[in-house]
């Protein structure tokens, strides 16, 4: 297997946000491309008309987290006790939250909550928001689609990712915990933690594990 070589002579896709990094910037580049292709797609495969797609991305540098996403997926960090949302999502009903049309409860019971306002594939071009924080050894990242958020409660995920010892049992966990809440949706979910820095990176444990 080749060593991923990081091209940072690439051009940018889209416009620099200059209040953030370049590596925050690389993900938005990334995830305009991706739109490109798949709004190309569906103008030239019949089969393809209308499809779209929403997105969470996320790069770690040293204690430096990136993020990027566009649509209904999420990124959360548990820390100590608690799970913060570190995305809003770009829905209807996130929108009549934060206008204060609706509560966070009337919103998780709405039948408009399926209803995305941005997503990859819908228009040529997207709106891609970014953030960037720093993040501590013990921290737990979550990056998942709707399917889980539908269905398993802000509580209920934060005690599996504490309860589990390992990343892939947390999302085993997480995975069968959207399953019982009726799996009406694709669910997808990627956990990482984040180590002290004299520890295997994620790509030595991946080698280590698999190669």
């Amino acid at each position: 297997m080749a060593d991923t070589v990081r091209r940072s002579d690439l051009p940018f896709v889209g416009p620099y946000d200059a209040t953030v990094s370049s590596m925050t910037n690389r993900l938005a580049s990334a995830i305009r491309l991706a739109n490109q292709t798949i709004h190309q797609e569906s103008w030239t495969r019949s089969n393809c008309v209308g499809m779209g797609t929403t997105v969470v991305a996320a790069h770690l540098s040293g204690e430096m987290l990136s993020i990027a996403h566009v649509g209904d997926s999420r990124l959360y960090l548990a820390r100590g006790n608690t799970l913060h949302a570190l995305t809003t999502d770009h829905s209807w009903v996130a929108d009549q939250v934060l206008n204060g049309v609706l509560t966070e409860e009337e919103a998780e019971q709405s039948s408009r909550k399926n209803i995305v306002t941005r997503a990859l594939g819908v228009e040529s071009a997207v709106e891609v928001e970014l953030g960037e924080m720093a993040v501590m050894p013990g921290d737990v990242l979550l990056l998942c689609s709707d399917g889980l958020t539908r269905g398993v409660r802000t509580p209920e995920i934060l005690q599996a990712l504490r309860d589990e010892f390992n990343v892939e049992s947390k999302a085993d966990r997480l995975i069968m915990m959207a399953n019982r809440a009726g799996g009406d949706d694709n669910t997808t979910v990627l956990v990482v933690t984040v180590q002290q820095g004299d520890q295997p990176g994620l790509w030595e444990q991946f080698r280590t594990r698999f190669l």
